[in-house]
């Protein structure tokens, strides 16, 4: 008997302490205003369609004009150059030997060489003599020579395959005689009509001038 009424208090007192919680939290969710009273912490927010101020306008964009073109800009200021004098290096004094000799060909030679040497055939004729260009070291030293050379006349008058046969003095001046007979042209021996190749020897001197 007695477990039954522990049982019905223990209820009730679990009862009231469920709804005095309950009201405890809806007492602390209305803001202490208590039961039936609005709060007005709300106010701010509101549902429904939002109005729109008629008096609005929507603003049209507008392409910004063109700026008009500069003016011609105004020349710059003249500026006083003062004038440098550069000083002038003297040229150096080179005892050169006198090389005014007269010229023939072309390109720039020096020296000359001796008259055509013709064989005893007769038949050697040059129709272009190029001068051979003077050593260096031969002008300074005022060095003169000559070289004989033998040599092919092809059928078209050019010259091949030339050789020193004598010099004085000895290989001064071979290779300025071997690269000048290259340059010159002869006038071919002519057999039946018909031109031929043939031998020949020519000699070239070097002389300086003479002041």
């Amino acid at each position: 008997m007695n477990g039954i009424v522990r049982g019905g208090i223990s209820m009730i007192l679990a009862v009231v302490v469920t709804l005095s919680l309950f009201y405890l939290m809806h007492y602390l969710i209305a803001g202490g205003t208590g039961f039936g009273k609005e709060s007005d912490n709300l106010g701010g927010i509101r549902f429904g369609p939002v109005k729109v101020d008629e008096t609005l306008r929507v603003r049209e964009r507008r392409i910004p004009k063109k700026p008009p073109p500069p003016k011609d800009p105004p020349p710059p200021p003249k500026m006083n150059v003062q004038n440098v004098n550069k000083p002038v290096s003297p040229l150096p004094d080179l005892n050169m030997p006198n090389l005014d000799v007269p010229m023939s060909g072309s390109g720039p030679f020096l020296g000359g060489f001796a008259q055509v040497d013709q064989n005893a055939e007769g038949d050697v004729i040059p129709l272009v003599r190029i001068q051979p260009q003077y050593p260096r070291r031969a002008a300074i030293a005022k060095i003169e020579g000559w070289v004989e050379l033998e040599f092919t006349i092809t059928e078209t008058g050019s010259v091949t395959a030339p050789s020193v046969l004598r010099a004085k003095p000895p290989r001064v001046f071979d290779r300025e005689a071997m690269r000048a007979i290259l340059k010159w042209k002869f006038k071919p021996r002519v057999v039946d009509g018909t031109p031929v190749a043939r031998q020949a020897t020519q000699v070239i001197e070097f002389k300086l001038a003479e002041r």
